[in-house]
């Protein structure tokens, strides 16, 4: 059977356009750092290790469960669905959430949680072999918890989520809630090298008190 994120975790991922409180559990992830403006090469090229890697992952695990059926028991899926991509922003000038060349980043792409560490660096290998990359040696493969969190869907261009943005912070103040630090997650609904900016779907997310 194929994990399929969309239909599992829908308190995750059908996010609607009205904000929402959410608690978010531990999640592994592969994740790249990166400093700078998104619509340059340096944020494409990290985006350009991460895919390969899960891919490599995915048909890994694949594998390993076609090869060693003594072991089925112990995994509940056979295969999963590629996870869509993620990233955590900051700014080194809170003073302008405009400024794309302060901004500080860290994108990811999520693994359900029987991937290991063995599984990631096997796959990275596998990459290097193929398609050698300096910058397969700045992946990383961690878990990060978010916790208890404040989400809402943004539809339409990325230049457009601080009124998004406003109406998250709108929805705290009236209900008590704090954020608890300037950075906050996106999640990409689709793809936006092949999406029209207005029709773009992203989940903001960050995290409260």
């Amino acid at each position: 059977m194929k994990y399929d994120w969309k239909k599992e975790e829908k308190f995750l991922y059908g996010v609607k356009k009205l904000p929402q409180v959410v608690t978010v559990p531990p999640q592994k992830f592969i994740t790249i750092k990166g400093v700078g403006d998104p619509n340059k090469q340096a944020f494409s090229e990290r985006v350009g290790v991460l895919y390969p890697t899960a891919w490599k992952i995915k048909m890994g695990f694949k594998k390993f469960y076609q090869l060693h059926p003594e072991q089925q028991k112990d995994f509940e899926y056979a295969e999963f669905a590629i996870f869509p991509l993620e990233g955590i922003w900051s700014t080194k000038n809170v003073e302008d959430n405009t400024d794309k060349d302060s901004f500080e980043y860290r994108i990811m792409l999520r693994q359900p949680n029987w991937i290991t560490q063995e599984m990631f660096e096997a796959a990275v290998a596998a990459v290097a072999k193929k398609e050698p990359n300096d910058l397969l040696n700045e992946l990383s493969f961690e878990t990060i918890e978010d916790g208890k969190c404040l989400q809402v869907l943004h539809r339409g261009s990325f230049d457009d989520e601080p009124a998004t943005f406003q109406k998250l912070d709108q929805f705290a103040e009236a209900n008590g809630l704090k954020r608890k630090s300037h950075s906050h997650r996106e999640i990409y609904l689709n793809d936006a090298r092949k999406t029209a900016p207005e029709k773009r779907q992203t989940i903001l997310r960050y995290q409260i008190e």
